[in-house]
């Protein structure tokens, strides 16, 4: 679907946005927690694979793994951004509240329990402290920056420990 996606090809186009856009919209939400605004990140992904599809096969990751790199890149980026704004309204305030009842959304539903397995199954494989570094700089927006200021260590050794723990992650989910 990607590579006719690639081509121009509305109705693969419309298969691909039908097949990932639940567990896509689930990401958003995850990282943003707000349905509107994950709702409008979502349109931008889209509209980024549509312009950036003929990119795909560069990239060597699965094609939902290619998918869900981008949700979360743009999701943290508009984290990244409401978090620099400096005056907040009561109404932005109000959007930032975390959501209830989401249950509801299968692909939601789905996300966050793979997110409580993770922990259960691999937090022992690379640590409490790490899983922690892990979920704040690649699920809420953390920077580099912020990690090494909260640890007091280097940014290129929070790196090199993030990609570690990654690569640990990584090998105790595909086990």
């Amino acid at each position: 679907m990607i590579a006719s996606t690639a081509s121009g090809d509305r109705d693969a186009f419309a298969m691909l946005y039908e097949a990932t856009s639940s567990k896509l919209h689930a990401i958003c939400v995850s990282v943003l927690k707000d349905r509107p605004e994950a709702e409008e990140t979502l349109q931008e992904i889209y509209i980024r694979i549509w312009r950036e599809a003929d990119r795909y096969g560069a990239s060597d990751l699965s094609p939902m793994t290619w998918l869900i790199t981008i949700a979360r890149n743009r999701a943290v980026d508009r984290l990244r951004a409401r978090k620099s704004r400096t005056a907040t309204s009561p109404s932005d305030e109000a959007a930032s509240l975390p959501l209830t009842g989401l249950g509801a959304e299968p692909g939601v539903a789905t996300t966050r329990v793979q997110e409580r397995r993770l922990p259960d199954d691999c937090r022992a494989e690379i640590g409490n402290d790490r899983a922690e570094a892990v979920r704040a700089v690649y699920m809420e927006g953390l920077t580099y920056a912020d990690l090494a200021s909260r640890h007091d260590m280097p940014i290129g050794s929070v790196r090199d420990w993030l990609r570690r723990s990654l690569v640990r992650l990584g090998d105790c989910v595909s086990q």
